[in-house]
């Protein structure tokens, strides 16, 4: 007699009704923060960031999602809903992150010190973080999709690993650019006036790419043992490894908020007025104009 084959399950557990209702309150005042931050702070604003605000939205709903199959496990939307956001969010993160270095090294008249050269730096990470959000999404798609067919979700599951993987290589990548960039232009760093306080945004930066790393490479091993696997079959690991590292990410941007980048840049003139920093400015257009000659 053959064996029956076996039925998707959405949850192997009952999901956490407190776990969810924290999450939902603590991502939905880290974002309203972030909104008020980028979009209505009469000082600062930073339209770069929207995709971070989508992400914290994100969070939001999918944790909501958690809220609601905490009342029934085995309600379909609320499972696709909770999956696909909570999933796609870090992505959404990224893409704004990756902007953030660009600014800096505008900020600091520094592309020469960079590995990737700042007009290719958006565009690059950026490219990579799509095709991760894209697979993701699809593999997401799968494994949410209506027919409950182990082989389509286990087709799904391959495929997250894959957009995983790709996040994994270009954020590792990215970091590896951002510490580059800083250790080849500690001398010219030094010179730069205390008042471009450039160097506390790299490390959030640093703290964020870490942490979103971290997240994913849980990600890669929840996927690698599959819905069956020890990982996903324990909703503790999901807050552990994912609701909090993303909160704390979130949190840390609300501390040392990108936004003031965008305001440092508009008072950079007035800080040049022919003084130190337009003689760094203009150092460094000379030398890149002789780099760009050399290529």
């Amino acid at each position: 007699m053959s064996a029956q084959p076996k039925k998707f399950v959405q949850y192997h557990y009952d999901p956490s009704l407190p776990a969810a209702a924290l999450f939902v309150t603590l991502f939905a005042l880290t974002t309203l923060a972030h909104i008020y931050q980028s979009l209505f702070h009469r000082r600062r604003r930073a339209y770069f960031l929207i995709p971070f605000l989508i992400g914290g939205l994100f969070e939001v709903i999918g944790y909501i999602g958690r809220i609601q199959s905490s009342n029934d496990p085995q309600v379909r939307s609320p499972f696709i809903m909770q999956t696909l956001t909570i999933l796609l969010a870090p992505a959404l993160f990224a893409a704004s992150i990756y902007m953030v270095l660009g600014r800096l090294i505008l900020l600091t008249s520094s592309e020469k010190y960079a590995l990737v050269r700042r007009t290719w730096l958006t565009k690059i990470f950026v490219g990579g973080d799509v095709l991760s959000f894209i697979a993701q999404g699809v593999g997401g798609g799968m494994i949410t999709s209506n027919k409950k067919d182990k082989d389509v979700v286990d087709t799904g599951r391959k495929i997250i690993l894959l957009g995983l993987w790709i996040q994994i290589v270009f954020f590792g990548f990215f970091v590896l650019v951002a510490v580059l960039f800083q250790f080849r232009g500690r001398a010219h760093f030094r010179k730069i006036p205390a008042e471009v306080s450039w160097t506390k945004h790299l490390y959030v930066l640093y703290v964020t790419s870490i942490l979103i790393l971290i997240r994913s490479i849980f990600r890669v091993v929840e996927y690698t043992q599959g819905i069956d696997g020890y990982l996903y079959s324990h909703e503790v690991f999901l807050y552990i490894f994912d609701a909090t590292l993303m909160f704390i990410a979130m949190l840390v941007m609300n501390v040392v908020h990108p936004a003031d980048i965008a305001r440092l840049l508009k008072e950079k003139e007035a800080w040049g007025g022919g003084g130190e920093m337009q003689r760094l400015d203009d150092e460094a257009r000379e030398q890149n104009t002789a780099y760009v000659g050399r290529a």
